[in-house]
């Protein structure tokens, strides 16, 4: 039986080998785009909850969607995070259309309460107020539950818009 074994492994190696190299291609190209649409991430902020997160660079924006957004650069990021590139992750409390206002320290998008502005960063750096008006188009307003949180309440990030979104993403751990 060993022998009967032996040589039609010899007959079909060669064959299973060939189809083997042919297919990998056709495998391979699923993967290869699904790897180009999403990415693994981890997040080292307290801002969130979470701390790894599945990111999907096609899946739509709505409001209460996490997304991944690289904030504009400026010299107080930078003393905060550390030279960038930096990507924050922070939940869609208001989309295109909306309207923020503000009312003392409170920030209010359609008149509901989304946050409270603080006037200092940790470090003792002075915050400006956050855009107020109508949402642009391809913009969102950005923000977490964390007081703290580093978002839209503030000028320094401002608005989330669609050339610095990298995609929406969900927690996983």
């Amino acid at each position: 039986m060993t022998d009967l074994l032996a040589r039609t492994l010899r007959r079909v190696r060669r064959p299973l080998l060939l189809t083997g190299i042919v297919a990998l291609p056709f495998a391979w190209a699923p993967i290869a785009a699904f790897g180009e649409d999403h990415a693994f991430l981890i997040n080292a902020s307290p801002s969130l909850p979470n701390w790894a997160f599945w990111l999907d660079k096609s899946a739509p924006i709505s409001r209460g969607s996490l997304i991944f957004f690289e904030p504009p650069a400026s010299p107080m990021l930078e003393r905060h995070f550390g030279k960038g590139p930096h990507l924050f992750g922070k939940r869609v409390l208001g989309l295109p259309g909306d309207v923020v206002s503000h009312e003392g320290a409170e920030v209010l998008v359609n008149g509901r309460k989304v946050g409270a502005r603080l006037t200092k960063t940790r470090l003792g750096l002075k915050l400006s107020p956050g855009p107020e008006g109508v949402i642009p188009r391809n913009c969102f307003y950005v923000g977490s539950d964390h007081p703290r949180g580093f978002d839209s309440r503030y000028a320094e990030v401002g608005f989330a818009c669609r050339g610095h979104i990298l995609g929406s993403g969900r927690s996983i751990l």
